[in-house]
C-alpha cells in the first residue's frame, strides 16, 4: 500500500459526521463569546462617550467634543484628589485585612473544636451586605446607645468623632470594610495551609526545628501563592469600593472619602454629566488593570517556584 492511499485512509469524512456532534465546538465556545461580547461592548461604548458631551438630561442631544472631558480630568484638582484618597483607602483596607486574616488563619489551622467553632462565626461578616454593615456599625458607634462609644467612655474617650471627622472618616471606613471582608482572606488562607503537604513538616519537627524556623523557611514561602491570590481579590475590590463609603457618608465629611469611585457615580448621577464622569471610572480600570497584571505575574512565578520551575 503506497502512501497516498494510506494518506486518503486517514482523511475523515465530516459529512458522515452527525450535525449534533459537529456543532458541539460552537455551543462549547457560545458561553465564553457572548461574556466576551457583553464586557467588550460596554466597554468600547464607555471609551466612546468619554469623547462626547453624552448626558443624561438629554440623551438624544449630544455630540463629539473630543479630548475636552479627559483635559478637564487631568486639570482638575479634584481628580488627584480622588486618586490619593482610592490608593490611601486601598492600602490602608489591604494591609489590615492582609494582617489580620494571615495571622488568624494561623491561629486557626489545627482542626480542634475551638478553630471549627471561630471558623463558623467568623463567616458571619461576609454574609452582610456592605450598607446593612454599615447600619450596624453606625449602631454600635452611636454617642447614645453605642455599645463601642460605651468602651471608650469606659477608657475616658468621650464623643468619639468617628464618620464625622475628616480626621477619623478614614479609619471607620476600613474599620467596617476590616470587619465584612477580613474572612474572605482568612477562609483563602486557611484553604492553602491545608492544602500544603505534611511531609515536609514532619521532617523538620523530626530534625528538631522551631516553630518560628519551620514558618520561615516551610510555610510561608509555600503559602506565598494563596496570599497572592487573596491579595489581588482584596485589592481589586478595595480600589473599587463604593458602598461602604456611598452607605457610610456619601464621601464626606466634605471630600475626606471621594475616591474615583464615588466621583465619577456623583458626576454621572447626580450631574448627570455622563461624559464627563467616564474618563474617571476608565482610569480606575487602567489602575485595576496595571495592579492585577503586576501580581498575577508575581503570583505566577511563585506558583512555578513552588513547583521546582
Amino acid at each position: 500500500m503506497n502512501e497516498s492511499n494510506i494518506g486518503k485512509e486517514r482523511e475523515i469524512d465530516y459529512n458522515a459526521i452527525p450535525a449534533s456532534i459537529r456543532r458541539r465546538p460552537y455551543f462549547i465556545i457560545a458561553p465564553g463569546l457572548l461574556i466576551l461580547i457583553g464586557i467588550l461592548v460596554p466597554f468600547g461604548i464607555a471609551i466612546f462617550l468619554s469623547f462626547t458631551n453624552f448626558s443624561f438630561r438629554s440623551s438624544t442631544n449630544w455630540r463629539f467634543v473630543g479630548v475636552t472631558n479627559w483635559k478637564g480630568t487631568f486639570t482638575d484638582p479634584a481628580f488627584y484628589h480622588a486618586v490619593w484618597v482610592t490608593l490611601r483607602y486601598a492600602f490602608y483596607a489591604t494591609l489590615t485585612q492582609m494582617a489580620i486574616g494571615v495571622a488568624v488563619a494561623l491561629l486557626l489551622r489545627k482542626d480542634n473544636m475551638f478553630s471549627r467553632v471561630l471558623k463558623v462565626l467568623f463567616t458571619f461578616p461576609l454574609m452582610v451586605a456592605p450598607a446593612i454593615a454599615v447600619l450596624i456599625w453606625q449602631l454600635m458607634t452611636s454617642n447614645s446607645v453605642g455599645v463601642l462609644e460605651g468602651l471608650l467612655n469606659f477608657f475616658g474617650v468621650f464623643n468619639f468623632p468617628w464618620a464625622s471627622s475628616h480626621r477619623t472618616a478614614m479609619f471607620t471606613a476600613v474599620l467596617i470594610d476590616t470587619w465584612v471582608n477580613t474572612p474572605f482572606i482568612l477562609l483563602l488562607v486557611l484553604a492553602g495551609l491545608q492544602s500544603l503537604p505534611k511531609s515536609p513538616f514532619e521532617a523538620a519537627q523530626v530534625d528538631g526545628a522551631s516553630s518560628w524556623f519551620i514558618f520561615k523557611t516551610l510555610t510561608f514561602p509555600m503559602l506565598k501563592p494563596f496570599i497572592y491570590i487573596a491579595l489581588l481579590f482584596r485589592v481589586m475590590a478595595s480600589l473599587q469600593e463604593f458602598g461602604i463609603i456611598f452607605a457610610l457618608s456619601k464621601g464626606g465629611p466634605g471630600d475626606t472619602l471621594m475616591n474615583i469611585s464615588l466621583t465619577g457615580y456623583i458626576t454621572a448621577f447626580q450631574f448627570l454629566r455622563m461624559g464627563k464622569a467616564l474618563p474617571y471610572l476608565l482610569v480606575l480600570w487602567t489602575i485595576c488593570y496595571v495592579t492585577a497584571y503586576l501580581l498575577v505575574k508575581k503570583q505566577r512565578k511563585l506558583v512555578k517556584m513552588a513547583q521546582g520551575y
